[in-house]
């Protein structure tokens, strides 16, 4: 009988080394992520296999699951914990060694497997670890899944039967051969590819370099200590890090990928950063010229021009923001057959026939560098300057634990609801929108907005602010958010703040 597990154990005893260890606070919405050591340990990755191979036989599917890891000191081994627990639930594990999270959900496909285990903490800081899973091939589990995997995990009440494994060699070069099996590009793009010595450094600049682009590496070789910065795309320092290797070298373009390559970031050739949803915004200019009345969606946090600007609108698209995060986004860009779908994070989902329906940082990269090749005569700060003028604000997240973050927002979701109910006034004018489908989206009458949610994969809150009118006035939004959250003495610091 394998112990249940517990949420707290002191490191280096004898409980510690013999029980498994996992907090509850762990399972997030759509994913999973730990500090290891202190939040759970090998035992309890263990009993998360175990928990993971009896939900995938409880829901009817194969069990047959592809498993990688990212290039942290530690993932190897939790990876192997996790497969030790997998193959003990019955599972056949088909391990396709280190490699960014796009090709193991590329491996599902290409091995005609239906479940995915991704061991990565993807951009987090040093110290977490975590898992991206899924048993449907594109999707990923939402909260359903989460629960009823938690569930399984903390009463460990397993399902086990002998299991098997295979190591799949050399499978990154198929991945590279399947992405890259595409026209070479007319114009010959010079472009940095900055990835934060986080593991797409193996990967990114051999897929540029094989598409015809004269590639500029910045921070690829990897290192699991990320010396100058965490490869995180809506990272300023990493962004800023980008715009300095444009504007020496010259390039036209910069893409930044975070660490498990599932995200990329943008700055064009002045050295402008772009937030990723004015890069979706672009593509989705592009893509709907080329497919008329296409939909597109997008997170809360993405900006307003979805719904405004007048090339989308004349290419009849259709746009549907929905709840923040990758599982969310995925599902609803199947749901409602979507061409793509995009997060103001640098979440990017293609659907056919740009892609297969799940994230991938290098596809993103390459839809751009497409863009770029469509219109030989503009720069990326040509189409960028062709966008309507918006000021908005990077994702700012203030400390909040998992514990208390949900209730808050809750809370602050009824504080603008009866604000609106009773005709009061936010930010000096009348609240002209809310939407609620994940935290609370404020929108005032000349178009400024704010947003606030918990965010699914770390202890804090979410804050983006946007103004159609002036950058004055996108401060004066984040200034009235703020303001609310201050009420609340469990808010901390922010990350960052304009």
């Amino acid at each position: 009988m394998f112990p249940i597990p517990t949420s707290v154990l002191t490191p280096n005893t004898y409980a510690y080394e013999s029980s498994p260890l996992v907090k509850p606070t762990g399972f997030r919405e759509y994913d999973a992520r730990w500090l290891l050591e202190k939040e759970i340990n090998l035992m309890g990755i263990q009993a998360l296999g175990m928990g993971l191979g009896t939900l995938i036989k409880e829901m009817g599917v194969k069990p047959e699951i592809v498993t990688g890891h990212d290039f942290r000191s530690y993932s190897a081994s939790v990876k192997m914990a996790l497969v030790s627990g997998l193959m003990a639930a019955g599972c056949k594990v088909h391990d396709i060694g280190l490699c960014i999270t796009p090709m193991a959900y590329f491996a599902q496909f290409d091995l005609d497997v239906p479940c995915v285990a991704m061991v990565t903490a993807s951009h987090n800081d040093n110290g977490w670890t975590g898992v991206k899973m899924g048993a449907n091939r594109p999707l990923t589990f939402g909260p359903v899944e989460m629960t009823r995997l938690k569930e399984i995990v903390l009463s460990a009440k397993f399902s086990l039967s002998p299991g098997s494994y295979v190591f799949v060699e050399n499978f990154p070069d198929r991945y590279i051969a399947d992405v890259t099996n595409r026209p070479k590009l007319k114009r010959r793009l010079k472009v940095v590819a900055a990835c934060g010595n986080g593991t797409a450094g193996a990967f990114a600049p051999k897929v540029l370099e094989a598409i015809g682009c004269d590639v500029i590496p910045l921070d690829c070789d990897l290192d699991h200590t990320f010396p100058r910065y965490n490869p995180n795309t809506e990272d300023m320092k990493m962004l800023h890090a980008m715009r300095d290797a444009v504007l020496v070298n010259n390039a036209d373009v910069a893409l930044g990928f975070d660490g498990d390559g599932d995200r990329c970031g943008v700055v064009d050739n002045e050295g402008e950063e772009i937030f990723a949803d004015k890069v979706g915004v672009m593509l989705a200019r592009d893509m709907s010229s080329l497919h008329k009345n296409s939909t597109f969606v997008v997170d809360v946090k993405s900006t307003g021009l979805f719904l405004t600007d007048p090339v989308l609108k004349a290419n009849g698209v259709k746009v549907d923001y929905w709840k923040t995060g990758h599982s969310y986004i995925k599902r609803r860009v199947n749901e409602l057959g979507a061409v793509a779908g995009f997060e103001k994070s640098g979440h990017f989902f293609f659907n056919k026939p740009f892609g297969r329906g799940y994230d991938d940082g290098m596809i993103f990269a390459l839809a751009v560098c497409d863009m770029l090749d469509r219109n030989p005569d503009k720069s990326m700060a040509d189409l960028r300057k062709a966008l309507p003028k918006t000021w908005g604000s990077p994702t700012m997240a203030p400390h909040c634990a998992d514990e208390k973050k949900y209730g808050i927002v809750d809370s602050v979701v009824k504080h603008f609801e009866r604000m609106k109910k009773d005709g009061q006034r936010f930010c000096g004018q009348p609240i002209r929108d809310l939407v609620t489908v994940n935290g609370v989206r404020v929108t005032v009458e000349d178009g400024t907005w704010g947003l606030v949610r918990a965010s699914s994969n770390k202890p804090e809150l979410v804050v983006v602010v946007e103004s159609p009118v002036s950058d004055a006035r996108m401060r004066e939004m984040f200034k009235s958010i703020d303001a609310v959250l201050r009420t609340y003495p469990d808010v901390g610091e922010y990350n960052q703040t304009i």
